[in-house]
C-alpha cells in the first residue's frame, strides 16, 4: 500500500477549538489517519502529522489549508517562530510504496491548486524547489525575514511566488514542498539570556561550522523565563539525536548554565530512539528487534 506523510504547520497555537476545526478539516477526507497534533502557546503553532494514500493526502492538506485560511488572521497573529502564513509549511514524507519523485508532484499539484483556488501565494521548497535558492527552508522564511517582510519584498522577481498571486492576503503565504524524515527537537536551558542561546545555536548549525544535518535557532519563553534551543535534525542516522543533545549541554557549560529538559515535537522515528539509548546505556548490542512491542507486530 502506498503511503505518504503530511506534517503540516499552521500559525496557531493557543485556541484549542481554531486547531480542532482545522484537524477535522482534513480528517474530512477518506482514509487519512491523524497521527498526532500538537500545540505551543509560546511558538503561537501546531504541528499536525497525519498519514493516507498520495492522492488522500494531497486533498486533506488542501482542506486543512482552506479551513485555516478561513480561521486565522496573519494580520493579527504574534508567535515566537519564524511564519509566513496560516499554513506555514507543509512538507510530504515518502513512508511506504511511494517515491520522493511521487511526494514531488503531489507538493506541486497542491501549490498550483491553493495558489489558483485560495488566492494564497505558494513557494515550493526542499526537494519540490521550483528555483535552486528556495531548496532550504530557512533560505526562505528566517527569524529577519518573515511574512512581514515578504509583504514589502513580494513584488520584487525574486520574491515572486511559484505559484499564486504576487500579493498578500490575511491568510498570508505558504510553503510546500517535500522532503525526508525529521525530527524537530528543543532544548530548554536553566537561563532567560537569549545572546546566549544565540551563541549555542550558531555552534549547533551546520551552515556555520556545526553538527552537519542539524538546523537550529533560539528563542526566548516567555511564559518559563527560558531560553529554548529549537533544533531540526533532517538526518538522524548521520547525526543523531543523543549528539545534539551532548553539543548543546557541552556549550551551555561554556556559559556556566544547565539544560533543564528536552522535547520532541511531533513524532519520532523508533530507531533514533533506539540509537539514544545505545548511546546513554551503552548497549552496544542492542537491536530494535528486541523491542517487545515491535516484535509483537510482526
Amino acid at each position: 500500500m502506498k503511503i505518504v506523510e503530511c506534517v503540516p504547520n499552521f500559525s496557531e497555537g493557543k485556541d484549542e477549538l481554531v486547531v480542532k476545526k482545522i484537524i477535522q478539516a482534513i480528517s474530512s477526507v477518506e482514509g487519512v489517519k491523524i497521527l498526532d497534533s500538537e500545540m505551543d502557546a509560546n511558538h503561537n503553532r501546531s504541528v499536525i502529522t497525519f498519514i493516507s494514500t498520495p492522492e488522500a493526502a494531497l486533498e486533506a492538506a488542501y482542506r486543512g489549508i482552506k479551513e485555516a485560511a478561513a480561521l486565522i488572521d496573519m494580520g493579527k497573529h504574534k508567535g515566537e517562530h519564524p511564519r509566513f502564513g496560516a499554513s506555514d509549511v507543509i512538507p510530504f514524507i515518502p513512508v511506504s510504496g511511494v517515491s520522493m519523485d511521487e511526494c514531488i508532484e503531489i507538493s506541486r499539484k497542491l501549490g498550483e491548486k491553493v495558489g489558483n483556488e485560495l488566492g494564497i501565494p505558494v513557494y515550493m521548497y526542499g526537494n519540490s524547489a521550483m528555483r535552486e535558492y528556495r531548496k532550504n527552508l530557512e533560505d526562505i522564511r528566517n527569524k529577519n525575514f518573515q511574512l512581514e517582510e515578504l509583504t514589502e519584498n513580494i513584488q520584487s522577481d525574486h520574491w515572486k511566488p511559484d505559484f499564486g498571486p504576487q500579493k498578500i492576503g490575511s491568510a498570508g503565504a505558504s510553503i510546500i514542498g517535500s522532503r525526508d524524515y525529521l525530527i524537530a527537537y528543543n532544548v530548554n536551558l536553566n537561563t532567560n539570556d537569549l545572546e546566549i542561546g544565540k551563541r549555542i545555536a550558531k555552534a549547533l548549525r551546520a551552515k556555520d561550522g556545526g553538527l552537519t544535518f542539524v538546523k537550529a535557532l533560539a528563542f526566548y519563553l516567555k511564559d518559563r523565563d527560558q531560553v529554548q534551543i529549537s533544533m531540526n535534525l533532517t538526518n538522524f542516522n548521520k547525526t543523531p539525536i543523543y549528539r545534539a543533545f551532548e553539543l548543546v549541554k557541552l556549550e551551555s557549560m561554556r556559559f556556566g548554565i544547565s539544560i533543564h529538559e528536552s522535547e520532541v515535537i511531533g513524532l519520532i522515528p523508533m530507531e533514533a530512539l533506539v540509537e539514544t539509548s545505545k548511546y546513554y546505556l551503552q548497549l552496544n548490542g542492542f537491536k530494535s528487534s528486541q523491542i517487545l512491542e515491535k516484535k509483537m507486530m510482526e
